[in-house]
């Protein structure tokens, strides 16, 4: 009942007049920016965090907004599959295998259409799983300790590999860098100065939004600057849609076991958007046996995918909001975000911060409605805007950078910072070292660091502590499958994955 009220009041919060205006404005962006191949959900959030300090934007507000650009950029993905055989992110990859071959088959609007409805199904499913669990994780999270904390934070650098890597030690060699960049600054503790090199800039440290920003949109500009891709994409031209009922339930029983399927990987911590929809798309295919057309444009080939990796994005919140791990690459900037509010996400938020947690809760269920509403009718207009040329559109997007990172600060200084963690970026890409885990070390070092130290004083120096009660133990047993199993799962997974992009 409890759970109820607060709801209640989250659609109290969602429904204001200007919370709603800008939950369908990020809805709109996210869709145009999940389209476009190349961006995905995590820059698409990190160039418009500048946007929201620039507004001057309450923390439910800027939350809400950014949390429609999420599911916008999840929706978005699809459209250049489906037309262009090129995935908007990793997630989407799996569209490509029907959506693609169905466009060809001048059902083009079919598909896209089909993709909608099962990608409000997939995450309607996970929306309401986040209402029923988040709020008993929350207070489960409520028994933790420090010594469980520290665990927790090892066992989320451990199953970093699901989120991000194909190679995990570039993906730990990311993290540690992150963890080097958040000892920067004034220890709180002992009041010494850390790696400042007396510049007095670095006295509180590296801004997150500054190396969010430049990590993702500079280092985007610059790649693509090297590649010259200036020239838009040809693609299969959308025929007038002429989508029936039975179309669209031939594909529920598909979505709804892809919205299941994605919710549980999105809230495992690890496993993320591109497995539920691998998944989804291989076990469905295994359900309908002899009777599915996979790879030949079976309407349900992209309900799947669509379905698990929508389910999996909002399933990621939930970690996120209630224990402060990010469960994907875009809540880890999203809870960048956060702490630049002051909003520590974890068990507490849900009392302290209540109307953040349940008004955005509520404006997803609304973001769901606004998404389906635009992406059908709409289509046409997001199949032009993906036409403009990169070489127009990828400028602007930076300029935008640059004046929301200046405005937030006013200070020359920062703009320097970002230009550097942006060639930074430039490097670790070009290196194929994952970008995700050097934000979240930079997020979760100084957490983790306070929590070991407190473990320590506790016990008196005591190392043991840190894995004495079966919590803890549990914990570090979970960390230690996730550093494991992917070196023994990941290569079998790839393989099967390149199997399934086979038609029978």
């Amino acid at each position: 009942m409890d759970t109820l009220n607060y709801l209640m009041d989250g659609f109290g919060v969602a429904l204001q007049p200007h919370n709603l205006m800008f939950a369908l404005m990020g809805a709109f962006l996210g869709t145009l920016i999940g389209a476009l191949p190349g961006l995905g959900p995590a820059n698409g959030v990190a160039i418009l965090i500048p946007l929201a300090f620039t507004l001057g934007l309450r923390p439910e507000t800027a939350l809400i907004m950014l949390t429609a650009v999420y599911a916008g950029a999840m929706y978005g993905g699809r459209i250049s599959s489906i037309l262009l055989n090129i995935p908007g992110d990793e997630p989407a990859m799996m569209t490509c295998l029907d959506g693609y071959p169905m466009a060809k088959q001048g059902r083009a609007a079919e598909a896209l259409a089909i993709s909608a409805v099962a990608s409000f199904i997939g995450s309607l499913i996970a929306t309401v799983g986040l209402i029923l669990l988040a709020p008993l994780l929350a207070k489960f999270a409520l028994t933790f300790g420090a010594a469980e904390y520290f665990a927790l934070f090892v066992l989320a650098f451990a199953t970093l590999g699901g989120i991000t890597g194909k190679n995990p030690v570039k993906t730990i060699l990311a993290a540690a860098l992150g963890l080097m960049i958040a000892t920067v600054g004034i220890d709180l503790s002992t009041g010494v100065q850390r790696f400042t090199f007396g510049t007095l800039e670095l006295y509180e440290g590296v801004d997150f939004i500054i190396a969010i920003v430049g990590l993702f949109a500079v280092s985007e500009l610059l790649v693509f600057i090297e590649e010259k891709a200036g020239a838009g994409r040809e693609m299969i031209k959308v025929n007038k849609l002429s989508l029936k009922w039975k179309d669209i339930r031939e594909i529920l029983p598909t979505s709804f076991r892809g919205g299941v399927i994605g919710f549980v990987s999105g809230v495992l911590p690890g496993a993320g958007a591109s497995l539920g929809s691998f998944i989804s798309y291989t076990l469905e295919k295994k359900i309908l046996g002899s009777k599915n057309r996979f790879g030949e444009g079976d309407s349900r080939g992209v309900a799947a995918p669509e379905s698990g990796n929508n389910g999996a994005s909002s399933g990621a919140l939930v970690p996120m909001l209630t224990l402060g791990v990010p469960g994907s690459g875009t809540t880890a900037v999203l809870l960048a975000m956060l702490i630049s509010f002051n909003i520590t996400p974890g068990p507490l938020m849900f009392t302290q911060n209540a109307d953040v947690v349940w008004g955005v809760i509520a404006a997803l269920l609304i973001g769901n409605f606004l998404l389906l509403v635009l992406n059908i009718p709409l289509v046409g207009v997001f199949v032009k805007l993906l036409s403009v040329p990169p070489m127009y559109l990828l400028p602007m997007v930076t300029m935008v950078a640059f004046v929301g990172i200046y405005s937030i600060s006013h200070s020359a200084v920062d703009l320097y910072f970002m230009v550097a963690f942006g060639v930074a970026g430039y490097f670790l890409r070009k290196l194929e070292i994952p970008l995700v885990p050097v934000i979240l070390g930079m997020l979760l070092g100084p957490e983790m660091e306070k929590n070991l130290r407190h473990a320590m004083q506790i016990s008196d120096g005591d190392w043991t502590i840190l894995w004495s009660s079966p919590l803890s133990i549990t914990l570090w047993a979970v960390a230690i499958a996730g550093l494991v199993l992917p070196v023994i799962v990941g290569p079998i997974l790839r393989r099967r994955m390149k199997a399934g992009n086979q038609p029978d």
